[in-house]
């Protein structure tokens, strides 16, 4: 019983983080546009390609991992575009830049705080590519007795 409402609140907690990222990237393509600029990592023609298909990527793992049938792969995918764009703001504040984080929008910048929320999304993510594991062993069980 636990694990399900663990596996449900981590599918809906993803679900709704993504979705939200890619509407406030869709709503504000120039803004966001902006933002990886403000990396200095890309050049300006692999921008406007990464503005145009990053969003809808963002749209597609969260609508996939809350109806999709092939959730422990969606999360691992989760896992790994997280994992990705972590290393790419964790690059940019240590070279001194100081840039949007470009997540959910402009206006915050890339920052030990914004590093540390965007490490704890992979949580969930991790939890749902680890679930067979957890309950083959049971640790979630034993642990809530």
């Amino acid at each position: 019983m636990i694990t399900k409402i663990v596996h449900w609140g981590c599918r809906i907690f993803l679900a709704v983080i993504f979705i939200y990222a890619a509407y406030t990237k869709i709503e504000n393509p120039l803004q966001f546009a902006a933002a990886i600029e403000a990396y200095k990592l890309l050049p300006p023609g692999i921008v406007i390609w990464v503005v145009d298909i990053l969003p809808w990527l963002e749209l597609g793992l969260g609508a996939a991992v809350l109806v999709g049938p092939l959730v422990r792969y969606t999360a691992a995918s989760i896992a790994a575009f997280l994992a990705f764009f972590i290393t790419v703001m964790l690059i940019t504040y240590l070279r001194g830049i100081e840039a949007d984080c470009g997540c959910f929008g402009v206006g915050e910048r890339i920052s030990p705080l914004t590093l540390i929320r965007d490490t704890s999304f992979m949580l969930p993510a991790l939890f749902l590519f680890a679930q067979p594991w957890i309950e083959a062993r049971g640790w979630l069980s034993r642990r809530m007795r």
